[in-house]
Protein backbone atom coordinates (compact mmCIF):
# COMPACT_ATOMS: atom_id res chain seq x y z
CA UNK A 1 0.00 0.00 0.00
CA UNK A 2 2.21 2.70 1.02
CA UNK A 3 5.03 1.83 -1.54
CA UNK A 4 1.94 2.48 -4.51
CA UNK A 5 1.71 5.65 -2.26
CA UNK A 6 5.07 6.79 -1.76
CA UNK A 7 5.06 6.01 -6.39
CA UNK A 8 2.40 8.61 -6.84
CA UNK A 9 3.99 11.20 -4.80
CA UNK A 10 7.58 11.01 -6.19
CA UNK A 11 6.04 11.13 -9.27
CA UNK A 12 5.09 14.91 -8.63
CA UNK A 13 8.35 15.64 -6.97
CA UNK A 14 7.19 15.41 -3.18
CA UNK A 15 10.36 14.43 -1.19
CA UNK A 16 10.08 12.09 2.07
CA UNK A 17 10.60 13.41 5.54
CA UNK A 18 10.46 12.14 9.01
CA UNK A 19 10.32 12.99 13.17
CA UNK A 20 10.26 11.88 16.39
CA UNK A 21 6.78 10.22 17.26
CA UNK A 22 7.39 12.08 20.75
CA UNK A 23 6.61 15.89 20.63
CA UNK A 24 6.30 18.38 24.06
CA UNK A 25 2.68 18.86 24.28
CA UNK A 26 2.32 22.72 24.29
CA UNK A 27 2.97 21.93 20.46
CA UNK A 28 -0.38 21.08 20.31
CA UNK A 29 -1.79 23.36 22.47
CA UNK A 30 -4.23 25.86 20.47
CA UNK A 31 -3.07 24.71 17.26
CA UNK A 32 -5.39 21.81 16.73
CA UNK A 33 -8.49 20.43 18.39
CA UNK A 34 -9.63 20.69 21.34
CA UNK A 35 -11.36 17.24 21.67
CA UNK A 36 -8.19 15.82 20.35
CA UNK A 37 -5.79 17.35 22.39
CA UNK A 38 -7.56 17.12 25.76
CA UNK A 39 -9.30 13.36 25.42
CA UNK A 40 -7.54 11.90 22.59
CA UNK A 41 -3.74 11.79 23.39
CA UNK A 42 -1.34 10.43 25.13
CA UNK A 43 0.11 12.60 27.30
CA UNK A 44 2.57 12.02 30.14
CA UNK A 45 5.41 13.54 32.23
CA UNK A 46 9.07 12.41 30.87
CA UNK A 47 12.16 11.91 33.92
CA UNK A 48 12.80 15.36 33.13
CA UNK A 49 9.09 16.34 34.22
CA UNK A 50 8.44 18.04 30.80
CA UNK A 51 4.98 17.03 29.13
CA UNK A 52 5.46 15.08 26.06
CA UNK A 53 2.43 14.02 24.04
CA UNK A 54 2.40 10.91 21.17
CA UNK A 55 1.65 12.85 18.35
CA UNK A 56 -1.72 12.80 17.33
CA UNK A 57 -1.36 13.98 13.73
CA UNK A 58 1.90 15.35 11.80
CA UNK A 59 0.97 19.15 10.95
CA UNK A 60 1.84 20.87 13.82
CA UNK A 61 5.35 18.88 13.72
CA UNK A 62 5.48 19.84 9.97
CA UNK A 63 5.13 23.11 11.14
CA UNK A 64 7.64 23.45 13.65
CA UNK A 65 9.96 22.22 11.71
CA UNK A 66 9.62 24.49 8.64
CA UNK A 67 9.21 27.28 11.01
CA UNK A 68 12.63 26.42 12.66
CA UNK A 69 14.69 25.60 9.22
CA UNK A 70 13.16 28.31 6.91
CA UNK A 71 16.12 29.70 6.20
CA UNK A 72 17.75 26.66 4.63
CA UNK A 73 14.55 25.26 2.51
CA UNK A 74 13.55 25.72 -0.82
CA UNK A 75 10.00 26.63 -1.38
CA UNK A 76 7.91 25.65 -2.48
CA UNK A 77 8.15 22.47 -0.21
CA UNK A 78 6.38 19.31 -1.28
CA UNK A 79 6.72 17.03 1.63
CA UNK A 80 5.12 13.74 2.81
CA UNK A 81 5.68 11.67 5.76
CA UNK A 82 4.53 8.26 7.07
CA UNK A 83 4.52 6.95 9.89
CA UNK A 84 1.98 5.75 13.46
CA UNK A 85 -0.24 8.15 14.89
CA UNK A 86 -1.40 7.96 18.24
CA UNK A 87 -4.99 8.64 19.92
CA UNK A 88 -6.66 7.87 22.81
CA UNK A 89 -10.19 6.76 21.84
CA UNK A 90 -12.45 3.48 21.44
CA UNK A 91 -11.51 1.23 19.19
CA UNK A 92 -14.03 0.87 16.25
CA UNK A 93 -14.54 0.42 12.60
CA UNK A 94 -12.82 2.93 11.49
CA UNK A 95 -10.59 3.79 14.27
CA UNK A 96 -7.34 2.51 16.28
CA UNK A 97 -5.40 3.75 19.07
CA UNK A 98 -2.05 3.34 16.69
CA UNK A 99 -2.54 3.98 13.27
CA UNK A 100 -0.30 4.80 10.05
CA UNK A 101 -0.94 7.54 8.69
CA UNK A 102 0.60 9.78 5.39
CA UNK A 103 0.21 13.34 5.60
CA UNK A 104 0.84 15.06 1.75
CA UNK A 105 1.63 19.02 2.26
CA UNK A 106 2.49 21.89 -0.22
CA UNK A 107 4.40 25.07 1.74
CA UNK A 108 5.60 28.19 0.03
CA UNK A 109 2.57 28.90 -2.63
CA UNK A 110 -0.99 30.79 -2.14
CA UNK A 111 -4.52 29.44 -2.56
CA UNK A 112 -5.26 28.69 -6.47
CA UNK A 113 -3.22 26.28 -8.05
CA UNK A 114 -1.42 24.43 -5.17
CA UNK A 115 -5.19 23.63 -3.91
CA UNK A 116 -6.06 22.10 -7.14
CA UNK A 117 -2.74 20.12 -7.04
CA UNK A 118 -3.63 18.68 -3.43
CA UNK A 119 -6.63 17.63 -4.60
CA UNK A 120 -5.64 16.37 -7.28
CA UNK A 121 -2.90 13.85 -5.96
CA UNK A 122 -5.65 13.12 -3.57
CA UNK A 123 -7.43 11.71 -6.16
CA UNK A 124 -4.86 10.21 -7.76
CA UNK A 125 -3.83 8.00 -5.01
CA UNK A 126 -7.21 6.28 -4.78
CA UNK A 127 -7.16 5.91 -8.50
CA UNK A 128 -3.85 4.01 -8.73
CA UNK A 129 -5.52 1.54 -6.28
CA UNK A 130 -8.64 1.23 -9.15
CA UNK A 131 -11.09 3.57 -7.86
CA UNK A 132 -13.18 5.45 -10.15
CA UNK A 133 -14.74 8.83 -9.79
CA UNK A 134 -18.09 7.10 -9.05
CA UNK A 135 -16.99 5.14 -5.78
CA UNK A 136 -15.97 8.59 -4.40
CA UNK A 137 -17.14 12.26 -3.53
CA UNK A 138 -14.41 15.65 -2.99
CA UNK A 139 -16.74 16.92 -1.01
CA UNK A 140 -14.91 20.74 -0.67
CA UNK A 141 -15.68 24.12 1.38
CA UNK A 142 -14.31 27.43 3.02
CA UNK A 143 -12.96 27.82 6.25
CA UNK A 144 -12.42 31.61 5.42
CA UNK A 145 -16.05 31.58 4.10
CA UNK A 146 -17.55 29.85 7.22
CA UNK A 147 -15.42 32.66 9.13
CA UNK A 148 -17.23 35.14 7.12
CA UNK A 149 -20.72 33.98 7.58
CA UNK A 150 -20.21 33.62 11.30
CA UNK A 151 -19.33 37.15 11.47
CA UNK A 152 -22.20 38.24 9.44
CA UNK A 153 -24.80 36.31 11.56
CA UNK A 154 -23.06 37.76 14.79
CA UNK A 155 -21.17 35.32 15.85
CA UNK A 156 -17.99 37.94 16.88
CA UNK A 157 -16.82 36.18 19.48
CA UNK A 158 -14.00 33.96 18.02
CA UNK A 159 -14.81 30.72 20.29
CA UNK A 160 -18.64 31.23 19.80
CA UNK A 161 -17.20 31.10 16.22
CA UNK A 162 -15.43 27.29 16.96
CA UNK A 163 -18.38 26.29 18.51
CA UNK A 164 -20.92 26.79 15.65
CA UNK A 165 -17.77 24.92 14.31
CA UNK A 166 -17.92 21.89 16.41
CA UNK A 167 -22.02 21.58 16.02
CA UNK A 168 -21.73 21.96 12.26
CA UNK A 169 -19.50 19.31 12.12
CA UNK A 170 -21.85 16.60 14.41
CA UNK A 171 -25.07 18.50 12.07
CA UNK A 172 -25.12 15.12 10.08
CA UNK A 173 -26.29 13.33 13.45
CA UNK A 174 -28.71 15.33 14.07
CA UNK A 175 -32.15 16.63 13.10
CA UNK A 176 -32.83 19.56 12.07
CA UNK A 177 -34.49 20.45 15.04
CA UNK A 178 -31.68 19.68 17.41
CA UNK A 179 -29.56 21.45 15.19
CA UNK A 180 -31.61 24.87 15.13
CA UNK A 181 -32.04 24.14 18.79
CA UNK A 182 -28.06 23.97 19.63
CA UNK A 183 -27.41 26.73 17.62
CA UNK A 184 -29.87 29.01 19.98
CA UNK A 185 -31.12 32.47 18.93
CA UNK A 186 -28.01 33.80 16.68
CA UNK A 187 -28.91 33.62 12.87
CA UNK A 188 -27.59 30.57 11.22
CA UNK A 189 -24.42 31.16 9.20
CA UNK A 190 -25.48 28.24 6.26
CA UNK A 191 -28.35 30.47 5.74
CA UNK A 192 -25.94 33.78 5.24
CA UNK A 193 -24.12 31.24 3.17
CA UNK A 194 -26.86 30.24 1.13
CA UNK A 195 -27.88 33.81 0.22
CA UNK A 196 -24.51 34.95 -0.56
CA UNK A 197 -25.89 38.81 0.48
CA UNK A 198 -22.30 39.08 2.36
CA UNK A 199 -19.68 40.28 0.13
CA UNK A 200 -16.91 38.35 1.45
CA UNK A 201 -19.12 35.71 1.75
CA UNK A 202 -20.11 35.95 -1.90
CA UNK A 203 -16.50 36.16 -2.70
CA UNK A 204 -15.04 33.29 -0.98
CA UNK A 205 -18.05 31.01 -2.29
CA UNK A 206 -17.01 32.18 -5.31
CA UNK A 207 -13.58 31.00 -4.90
CA UNK A 208 -14.40 27.52 -3.92
CA UNK A 209 -16.83 26.85 -7.21
CA UNK A 210 -14.45 28.62 -9.77
CA UNK A 211 -12.33 25.65 -8.37
CA UNK A 212 -14.15 23.03 -8.62
CA UNK A 213 -14.67 24.25 -12.27
CA UNK A 214 -11.13 23.85 -12.86
CA UNK A 215 -11.03 20.44 -11.30
CA UNK A 216 -14.00 19.25 -13.82
CA UNK A 217 -11.91 20.97 -16.92
CA UNK A 218 -9.12 18.84 -15.77
CA UNK A 219 -10.73 15.53 -15.87
CA UNK A 220 -11.97 15.36 -11.83
CA UNK A 221 -15.71 14.90 -12.17
CA UNK A 222 -16.27 14.13 -8.46
CA UNK A 223 -15.67 17.46 -6.92
CA UNK A 224 -18.73 19.33 -5.57
CA UNK A 225 -19.18 22.35 -2.99
CA UNK A 226 -20.29 21.64 0.32
CA UNK A 227 -21.21 24.17 2.83
CA UNK A 228 -21.43 21.99 5.90
CA UNK A 229 -17.64 20.70 5.48
CA UNK A 230 -15.68 22.02 8.37
CA UNK A 231 -13.11 19.64 9.60
CA UNK A 232 -12.23 19.36 12.86
CA UNK A 233 -8.77 21.27 13.55
CA UNK A 234 -8.59 25.02 14.72
CA UNK A 235 -6.03 26.07 12.39
CA UNK A 236 -7.35 25.41 8.46
CA UNK A 237 -7.99 28.72 7.14
CA UNK A 238 -9.08 28.78 3.33
CA UNK A 239 -10.20 26.01 1.35
CA UNK A 240 -11.17 22.47 3.01
CA UNK A 241 -12.39 19.17 1.87
CA UNK A 242 -13.20 15.95 2.89
CA UNK A 243 -13.62 12.58 0.61
CA UNK A 244 -16.48 10.56 1.06
CA UNK A 245 -17.29 6.86 0.04
CA UNK A 246 -20.41 6.17 -2.10
CA UNK A 247 -21.00 3.10 -1.22
CA UNK A 248 -23.52 2.79 1.09
CA UNK A 249 -22.24 -0.13 3.60
CA UNK A 250 -19.19 2.59 4.14
CA UNK A 251 -20.91 6.04 3.70
CA UNK A 252 -18.21 7.99 5.95
CA UNK A 253 -15.57 10.12 5.03
CA UNK A 254 -12.12 8.66 3.80
CA UNK A 255 -9.74 11.46 4.38
CA UNK A 256 -9.17 15.35 4.20
CA UNK A 257 -7.68 18.14 4.30
CA UNK A 258 -7.39 21.81 3.85
CA UNK A 259 -5.33 25.21 3.95
CA UNK A 260 -3.51 26.16 6.64
CA UNK A 261 -1.86 29.55 6.22
CA UNK A 262 -0.88 30.60 9.64
CA UNK A 263 0.22 27.50 11.20
CA UNK A 264 4.12 27.72 10.64
CA UNK A 265 3.94 31.51 11.89
CA UNK A 266 2.66 30.55 15.65
CA UNK A 267 5.97 29.17 15.57
CA UNK A 268 8.04 32.41 14.20
CA UNK A 269 8.57 34.53 11.47
CA UNK A 270 6.37 35.42 8.64
CA UNK A 271 3.52 33.00 8.06
CA UNK A 272 4.38 30.89 5.10
CA UNK A 273 1.22 29.36 2.80
CA UNK A 274 0.61 25.60 3.11
CA UNK A 275 -2.41 23.35 2.12
CA UNK A 276 -2.02 19.24 2.67
CA UNK A 277 -4.05 16.24 3.96
CA UNK A 278 -3.63 13.40 5.39
CA UNK A 279 -4.53 9.86 4.87
CA UNK A 280 -5.10 6.87 7.40
CA UNK A 281 -4.87 3.37 6.99
CA UNK A 282 -7.62 1.93 8.40
CA UNK A 283 -9.88 4.22 6.66
CA UNK A 284 -7.98 3.69 3.15
CA UNK A 285 -8.49 -0.02 3.65
CA UNK A 286 -12.22 0.35 4.69
CA UNK A 287 -12.61 1.88 1.69
CA UNK A 288 -11.17 -0.52 -0.89
CA UNK A 289 -12.51 -3.44 0.68
CA UNK A 290 -15.85 -1.57 0.37
CA UNK A 291 -15.15 -1.82 -3.28
CA UNK A 292 -13.41 -5.00 -3.97
CA UNK A 293 -9.89 -3.64 -4.55
CA UNK A 294 -7.49 -5.86 -3.79
CA UNK A 295 -4.28 -4.34 -2.49
CA UNK A 296 -1.21 -6.59 -4.39
CA UNK A 297 1.02 -8.22 -1.16
CA UNK A 298 4.34 -6.65 -1.63
CA UNK A 299 7.07 -9.14 -1.92
CA UNK A 300 10.59 -8.54 -0.25
CA UNK A 301 12.56 -9.83 -3.20
CA UNK A 302 12.37 -9.95 -7.14
CA UNK A 303 13.84 -12.90 -7.38
CA UNK A 304 14.75 -16.28 -4.98
CA UNK A 305 17.85 -18.07 -5.84
CA UNK A 306 18.35 -21.17 -4.57
CA UNK A 307 20.86 -23.86 -3.62
CA UNK A 308 21.51 -27.02 -4.95
CA UNK A 309 23.67 -27.86 -2.12
CA UNK A 310 25.85 -26.48 0.18
CA UNK A 311 28.82 -26.34 -2.00
CA UNK A 312 26.95 -24.43 -4.08
CA UNK A 313 26.26 -21.55 -1.71
CA UNK A 314 29.75 -18.86 -2.44
CA UNK A 315 28.42 -19.12 -6.28
CA UNK A 316 25.30 -18.42 -5.44
CA UNK A 317 26.33 -15.13 -3.41
CA UNK A 318 28.37 -13.92 -5.76
CA UNK A 319 25.61 -13.93 -7.99
CA UNK A 320 23.04 -12.42 -6.03
CA UNK A 321 25.87 -9.71 -5.70
CA UNK A 322 25.78 -9.20 -9.31
CA UNK A 323 22.42 -9.11 -9.73
CA UNK A 324 21.61 -6.42 -6.45
CA UNK A 325 24.30 -4.37 -8.08
CA UNK A 326 22.09 -4.20 -11.17
CA UNK A 327 18.72 -3.12 -9.25
CA UNK A 328 17.43 -6.45 -8.94
CA UNK A 329 15.86 -7.56 -5.02
CA UNK A 330 17.54 -10.73 -4.21
CA UNK A 331 16.32 -13.38 -1.22
CA UNK A 332 19.13 -15.88 -1.26
CA UNK A 333 18.66 -19.24 0.43
CA UNK A 334 20.96 -19.98 3.66
CA UNK A 335 19.12 -23.16 4.81
CA UNK A 336 19.89 -26.85 3.84
CA UNK A 337 15.96 -27.31 2.29
CA UNK A 338 15.83 -29.07 -1.26
CA UNK A 339 15.07 -27.39 -3.97
CA UNK A 340 11.62 -28.23 -3.83
CA UNK A 341 11.03 -27.24 -0.38
CA UNK A 342 13.03 -24.13 -1.51
CA UNK A 343 10.68 -23.26 -4.08
CA UNK A 344 7.83 -23.47 -2.21
CA UNK A 345 9.90 -21.32 0.28
CA UNK A 346 9.72 -18.86 -2.12
CA UNK A 347 6.30 -18.95 -3.52
CA UNK A 348 4.70 -18.55 0.01
CA UNK A 349 6.71 -15.66 0.64
CA UNK A 350 5.19 -14.47 -2.64
CA UNK A 351 8.69 -13.36 -5.01
CA UNK A 352 7.93 -13.87 -8.59
CA UNK A 353 10.89 -15.89 -9.78
CA UNK A 354 13.30 -18.60 -9.04
CA UNK A 355 17.36 -19.33 -9.86
CA UNK A 356 18.65 -22.34 -8.47
CA UNK A 357 22.38 -21.53 -9.28
CA UNK A 358 25.49 -23.02 -8.01
CA UNK A 359 29.02 -23.96 -10.05
CA UNK A 360 27.26 -25.45 -13.08
CA UNK A 361 25.55 -22.49 -13.95
CA UNK A 362 28.63 -20.45 -12.97
CA UNK A 363 30.28 -22.37 -15.32
CA UNK A 364 27.93 -22.40 -18.18
CA UNK A 365 27.30 -19.16 -17.91
CA UNK A 366 23.21 -19.66 -17.97
CA UNK A 367 20.80 -20.25 -15.28
CA UNK A 368 17.12 -21.26 -15.56
CA UNK A 369 14.60 -18.76 -14.19
CA UNK A 370 11.50 -20.13 -13.22
CA UNK A 371 8.39 -17.98 -13.10
CA UNK A 372 6.44 -19.40 -10.29
CA UNK A 373 3.24 -17.96 -11.14
CA UNK A 374 2.93 -19.95 -14.07
CA UNK A 375 5.61 -22.46 -13.58
CA UNK A 376 7.24 -21.75 -16.73
CA UNK A 377 10.81 -21.58 -17.34
CA UNK A 378 13.41 -19.97 -20.14
CA UNK A 379 16.91 -20.31 -20.25
CA UNK A 380 18.59 -17.17 -19.99
CA UNK A 381 22.71 -15.73 -19.88
CA UNK A 382 23.61 -15.08 -16.41
CA UNK A 383 24.39 -11.34 -18.20
CA UNK A 384 20.86 -11.07 -18.91
CA UNK A 385 19.49 -12.35 -16.23
CA UNK A 386 18.73 -8.94 -14.35
CA UNK A 387 17.35 -7.69 -17.63
CA UNK A 388 14.72 -10.21 -17.87
CA UNK A 389 13.80 -9.55 -14.05
CA UNK A 390 13.60 -5.94 -14.02
CA UNK A 391 11.72 -5.99 -17.65
CA UNK A 392 9.50 -8.38 -15.94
Amino acid sequence: MWSKIRGVLTSRGYEEYNASPLERSELYESKGNEEIVNEQTYTFTDRGGRSVTLRPEMTPTLARMVAGKRRDLAFPLRWFSIGNRFRYERPQKGRLREFYQCDIDLLGLPEGEADVEIITLASEILKAFGAKDSDFRIMINSRAMLAAACRAAGYTDAEAMREFWRLLDKKAKMSAEEFTAARGDMKDPLAVIEESSDPEVASEKEKILAMIETLKARGITNAVYDPEVVRGFDYYTGMIFEIFDTNPENARSIFGGGRYDGLVSLFGGEPIPAVGFALGDVTFMDFLAAHGYQIQPETPADVYIGTPSADDMESARTFGDELRAAGVRVFLNLTDKGLGDQVKDAVRRGIPYFIAFGKDEATSGNAKVKTLATSSEEMVSVADTAKLIIRS
